[in-house]
């Protein structure tokens, strides 16, 4: 879609090409395709373009020139070298801090300062989930063939830790967390969830279980009835699982997860659209803990957030995964992100596992071209060291990969 909206744009060979957030929430992959084209429309069409964008990588990527904003304001501006090696202002050195780096791991820590550290024998916890050929099929439509989305995967993940899914999207990723949630029919394989085989499972017998597993969704703003307060919202797994009988009853437990999420109490009687993107998905992760769940399944969860939100959430979910200990699936397209938080990476590509290892294994030594290629085309915010990065893609694209 936004390859035809370049095209569009580029139909009246225009002078100025605007380009407002044309990457966020795309697969890294496709991010840099299309940061290519409109490279290609400044070189080969000499059109200028003002890209506006909270994804300090792009910036680094594509741009001449840098303007900072902040509260309508602009507070620094300069070009991309002067940006990133010599910021003047708090704000843009607080942006780039921000900014998800591989290898750099999130440092977490309680009221008192003190560093709150994960358990490290996680290896050892009983498998929350297990995977053995899972398979998952989507019937063809009339002349269409089925569709496996998932092929014969095998995984398995550890109360304890924290295991990242990375791929693009049609992947399978997102398919094989509905799965393991219950919210996707298993086709073939075997697919164990906290002691529950889902290949054939009946709602009768997992029912018991939902209780047990949290899910914090890619865009929180769709998943809450916008008719609803956030106390409602968030206290209706609550209800529907008879921990309490009425939002009323539950008020105070509701604005302790609240104010465990860093949310003031006083947001309970807010509507979702009064809430800003990184509120409500606090919100979101307030309600998939409300059941203290063993097990969450978090989709994309910060993957429409600004850099600076993105962090604050970031940190957040890996403090109370150290705190509570729950077994976490953390599905995402930015492996900079999943590093900061994930104890093993999985890599899916074409609804089959192609790598698969320690975290620092699979970002430092990557062993599969896919997983290469999803490493080479991941925006770094260092321009010297991104144009080495685009170079390294550039390479991989040529061999047909």
């Amino acid at each position: 879609k936004q390859r035809i909206v370049i095209a569009m744009a580029l139909v009246l060979n225009p002078g100025l090409i605007l380009a407002d957030e044309p990457t966020t929430a795309l697969d890294v992959t496709v991010q840099a395709e299309i940061l290519d084209l409109l490279r290609l429309a400044r070189d080969e069409f000499g059109a200028s373009v003002l890209i506006i964008t909270h994804n300090m990588g792009v910036i680094a990527d594509i741009a001449d020139e840098v303007v900072v904003m902040y509260r309508g304001h602009v507070v620094e501006q300069g070009s991309v070298e002067q940006i990133f090696y010599s910021p003047k202002d708090d704000y843009t050195k607080r942006l780039l801090a921000a900014v998800p780096r591989i290898g750099q791991k999130l440092v977490v820590r309680d009221e008192q300062g003190k560093v709150i550290e994960r358990s490290k024998d996680w290896h050892d916890q009983p498998i929350a989930v297990e995977a053995k050929g899972l398979t998952i099929t989507y019937p063809g439509h009339l002349t269409q063939p089925d569709f496996k989305a998932v092929n014969g995967i095998d995984f398995t993940i550890h109360r304890s830790e924290v295991l990242g899914l990375v791929g693009e999207s049609g992947s399978g990723k997102s398919t094989t967390g509905r799965a393991i949630a219950g919210l996707q029919k298993v086709s073939g394989g075997s697919l164990n969830v906290l002691g529950v085989e889902m290949n054939g499972v009946k709602e009768r017998q997992f029912k018991p279980k939902r209780a047990d597993i949290g899910f914090v969704f890619q865009d929180p703003g769709s998943s809450f009835n916008p008719l609803m307060t956030i106390a409602e919202n968030v206290a209706e797994p609550l209800i529907v699982h008879k921990k309490y009988s009425s939002v009323s009853e539950a008020s105070d437990y509701v604005g302790d997860l609240l104010e465990m999420v860093q949310l003031p109490r006083a947001y309970m009687n807010r509507f979702p659209h009064e809430l800003s993107g990184g509120q409500r998905q606090r919100a979101s992760l307030a309600r998939a803990l409300a059941l203290k769940p063993s097990l969450l399944i978090a989709d994309e969860p910060t993957s429409a957030l600004d850099v600076s939100v993105q962090a604050k959430v970031l940190e957040l979910f890996k403090k109370l995964q150290a705190e509570i200990g729950f077994a976490c699936l953390f599905i995402t397209h930015d492996l900079a992100v999943v590093d900061m938080l994930a104890d093993r990476i999985m890599v899916m590509h074409k609804g089959e596992i192609v790598e698969h290892g320690d975290a620092d294994q699979v970002m430092n030594n990557p062993q599969n071209p896919y997983t290469q290629k999803l490493l080479a085309s991941l925006p770094v915010p260092d321009p010297r060291e991104q144009r080495k990065h685009r170079a390294q893609l550039h390479e991989l694209l040529a061999k047909g990969i």
